[in-house]
C-alpha cells in the first residue's frame, strides 16, 4: 500500500498511474530503481536536491504532493482495467476537491484519459480545470516510458515549474 503525501492548497499534486510493485512493497512512491521522478524532479527546479525514496514525504516541505489515480499496485500501468479507472474517480475527486491543489499533474495520459474521458490529450497543460485545479500532463517518469529520454523529461516538467 502507497500513502499519499498531501496537504491542503499545495501548488502541485503529481499523481502517478497506480503505484508499481517495488513502490507499494517499498511504500515509498516512485522507489523502483529505474524510476527518473525524483532524478527529473530536482533537474527541473522543482527541488534543490534529489529527494530519495525512503525521504518521498518531504516533497510536502516544497508545496508538493503526492498520490496515483488507482491504488492497485500492478508491474505495468497496462495492467490495469477501466473498471478500476472508473472505480477510482470518485475517490480521486473528493480528494482534490477536499486538498484543492493550484494543478494536478498527472504523470502519463491513461489516468487523465479515463477520468476525462477526452479520447485525445495533449502534452502540457490543458485548457479545462479538474476538480477546480488547472490540469498539466507529463510524461510517465517510468523506466518502461523509454519514448521519453531524460531531457525530454526534464524539458517537460520543467515547463510546469516554470508555468507555477
Amino acid at each position: 500500500m502507497l500513502t499519499d503525501h498531501i496537504s491542503k492548497d499545495l501548488k502541485v499534486i503529481f499523481c502517478g498511474i497506480n503505484p508499481g510493485l517495488k513502490s507499494a512493497s517499498d511504500g515509498h512512491h516512485f522507489s523502483g530503481r529505474s524510476n527518473r521522478f525524483w532524478k527529473v524532479l530536482y533537474q527541473s527546479g522543482f527541488t534543490p536536491y534529489e529527494i530519495e525514496p525512503v525521504n518521498d514525504a518531504t516533497i510536502l516541505d516544497f508545496g508538493y504532493g503526492l498520490t496515483t489515480a488507482v491504488e492497485r499496485a500492478t508491474a505495468r500501468a497496462d495492467e490495469l482495467s477501466k473498471d478500476e479507472f472508473d472505480d477510482s474517480i470518485e475517490v480521486f475527486k473528493t480528494k482534490m476537491t477536499h486538498f484543492k491543489p493550484r494543478y494536478i499533474a498527472f504523470l502519463g495520459k491513461a489516468a487523465y484519459r479515463a477520468f476525462s474521458e477526452k479520447k485525445q490529450i495533449s502534452w502540457g497543460y490543458q485548457a479545462e480545470d479538474f476538480c477546480g485545479a488547472m490540469v498539466w500532463i507529463l510524461p510517465n517518469p517510468s523506466g518502461l516510458n523509454r519514448g521519453f529520454s531524460i531531457n525530454d523529461l526534464v524539458n517537460s516538467y520543467r515547463e510546469l515549474y516554470q508555468a507555477l
